[in-house]
């Protein structure tokens, strides 16, 4: 099958949604001269939940159901995600075609009167969307109350900046994309708060059997993020695929792979923890680059060996 002259790319319509479907099409017609991208904005369960937790709603493959639909049914030949809201087992049928360069993927403190949750008075209230960053603030700062924060970015900081919440706690990326860098105060660093497994990098989804897109799509895959994300995906996999559970991961290119033998080195640090913050099992571990799946699978035995599995129990019941 021939290159195709024209695209359309399924996404959400939240503005940072757009944002990253816009991106990704004007890469694409930058790179492949007379190729035309459509957009096809779609709304999706998760956006329309807004009162759920995650969790409790069914996961954060709520965010991508309808895009999938999309695909199947020929209304769209892409769909670009977040790869923190993507499920760790796509359906059948269905494949990540790439996986592009990370944005920042630390998490961001924001506040118009606080500089940082060191900061914050006993008793302030922050906010947060997820089970992960809520654990780690709790275990840092016990006095800190911490309530659930849905909605787009805009919609969170809107309710901080209505006094709701003392602080919000939000990805960097997002605020970043949106031009809101200004809004950030401060960042939390990876050993504060590690991200989730995939922040801040885009994935783009199309039917497995459309082999014809690869070669369109391959410039804007990314081979460390891709490695990176692999390996933190492959974590949640091993721990049983659910992501809504409070886990962090995060893989990087270590600083001496230039030289190391054999090649690439990766260093992956993970977590689960408790939502409260009082459990919380750590691991740390280095592997290759090109087989990032075994070292995710290291990485979460450590984590059980460490009392994952009763944590994770415990959140089951």
């Amino acid at each position: 099958m021939g290159r195709p002259d024209q695209l359309i790319i399924a996404t959400r319509k939240s503005r940072l949604a757009l944002w990253q479907a816009e991106h990704v099409k004007s890469r694409l017609e930058a790179l492949h001269a007379g190729l035309r991208v459509e957009l096809l904005p779609l709304s999706t369960r998760g956006d329309e939940l807004l009162e759920a937790t995650l969790a409790k709603a069914g996961g954060k493959g709520l965010f991508i159901k309808e895009l999938e639909a999309a695909l199947a049914e020929g209304r769209a030949d892409l769909a670009v995600h977040s790869m923190k809201d993507v499920p760790v087992e796509l359906p059948e049928g269905f494949a990540l075609a790439a996986i592009t360069a990370r944005e920042d993927p630390r998490d961001a403190f924001v506040s118009t009167r606080w500089a940082s949750l060191a900061e914050l008075p006993a008793g302030s209230v922050v906010g947060t969307s997820s089970l992960r960053r809520q654990a780690q603030i709790a275990a840092r700062h016990p006095a800190l109350e911490v309530r659930a924060l849905r909605g787009n970015v805009e919609t969170r900081i809107a309710k901080l900046d209505r006094g709701e919440y003392a602080a919000v706690v939000l990805a960097a990326a997002g605020l970043k994309r949106l031009g809101l860098a200004g809004r950030i105060r401060s960042f939390l660093s990876v050993e504060e708060s590690l991200p989730a497994a995939g922040q801040a990098a885009l994935g783009i989804e199309c039917l497995a059997a459309r082999a014809e897109l690869g070669a369109l799509l391959a410039p804007l895959a990314d081979g460390e993020a891709t490695a990176c994300v692999r390996a933190e995906r492959q974590v949640n996999r091993a721990l049983g695929g659910d992501c809504t559970i409070p886990l962090g991961a995060y893989a990087e290119i270590t600083a001496d792979s230039a030289t190391a033998p054999g090649g690439r080195r990766l260093r992956l640090r993970v977590l689960v923890a408790s939502p409260d913050g009082r459990r919380i099992a750590r691991a740390e571990c280095e592997g290759d680059a090109a087989d990032p799946e075994a070292l995710g699978e290291r990485a979460a035995a450590i984590l059980r060996e460490r009392g994952a599995a009763e944590i994770l129990a415990e959140l089951a019941v």
